[in-house]
């Protein structure tokens, strides 16, 4: 795997903020994560210092578990797509019974349902308190573009879950994307100004006439404004 790879999950292994029992889950390689994600984090886990980490790492690379996740990522994908028109007729009780159940949930088994559960449930734990958690969220092989565009709107998740987004180049190419995160008033103001100078004119007028945007975002989208003018 190239050296360089990337993923927000992946990242968080690379920096120390994943605890053991998570590390030791995903080294058995049943969260669920695309092929080249999960090929990744069981080469990184199989150098952990950890020997039992390092071992069931080693032991899932060899084992076909790769070779398996293909096969369950599109039939479970597959599932999701012909119950997904049914979401409309979701009543308030079973949205409720939803919360309930995810907050039953260890952080081990709420990761897991981040990456192979239903879009309802993506909806959820994006905003999940636990860092890692939202995090598995954006590395589910299940996650669509549309869905991206929704969280980049969300004005209840956290500032890490925004950065994330917006420093994923795939994402960044879709301009729906890019457009509804600069006009977050959640979204990170170093990252909302970078983005800024990408707009289209009829979008930095949003954003001088919106008040819930940092003023800092505002000044810099009405100076660019009077420059083209």
């Amino acid at each position: 795997m190239d050296a360089g790879y990337s993923t927000p999950f992946l990242d968080l292994i690379k920096t120390g903020q994943v605890d053991r029992d998570t590390k030791l889950i995903a080294a058995q390689g049943t969260l669920g994560l695309r092929v080249d994600e999960h090929r990744a984090v069981l080469e990184l886990l199989a150098g952990d210092a950890d020997p039992d980490i390092a071992r069931t790492a080693a032991a899932s690379l060899t084992s076909g578990v790769l070779d398996q996740a293909v096969g369950g990522v599109a039939a479970e994908s597959q599932g999701e797509s012909e119950t997904s028109g049914q979401a409309g007729e979701e009543t308030a009780e079973r949205a409720q019974g939803l919360l309930d159940k995810l907050a039953a949930m260890n952080p081990a088994q709420r990761m897991s349902r981040a990456m192979k559960g239903t879009r309802e449930e993506r909806t959820i734990l994006i905003r999940d308190p636990n860092k890692i958690v939202a995090v598995a969220v954006l590395s589910s092989p299940k996650l669509s573009e549309a869905e991206v565009e929704a969280i980049a709107k969300m004005t209840n998740v956290s500032d890490e879950i925004l950065r994330i987004v917006g420093n994923t180049r795939a994402w960044m190419k879709s301009y729906r994307i890019m457009s509804a995160l600069t006009r977050n008033p959640k979204t990170p103001q170093a990252l909302a100004l970078n983005l800024l100078s990408r707009l289209q004119e009829k979008d930095v007028k949003m954003i001088v006439t919106d008040r819930n945007i940092p003023d800092a975002v505002r000044t810099a989208a009405r100076r660019r404004l009077s420059i083209k003018g």
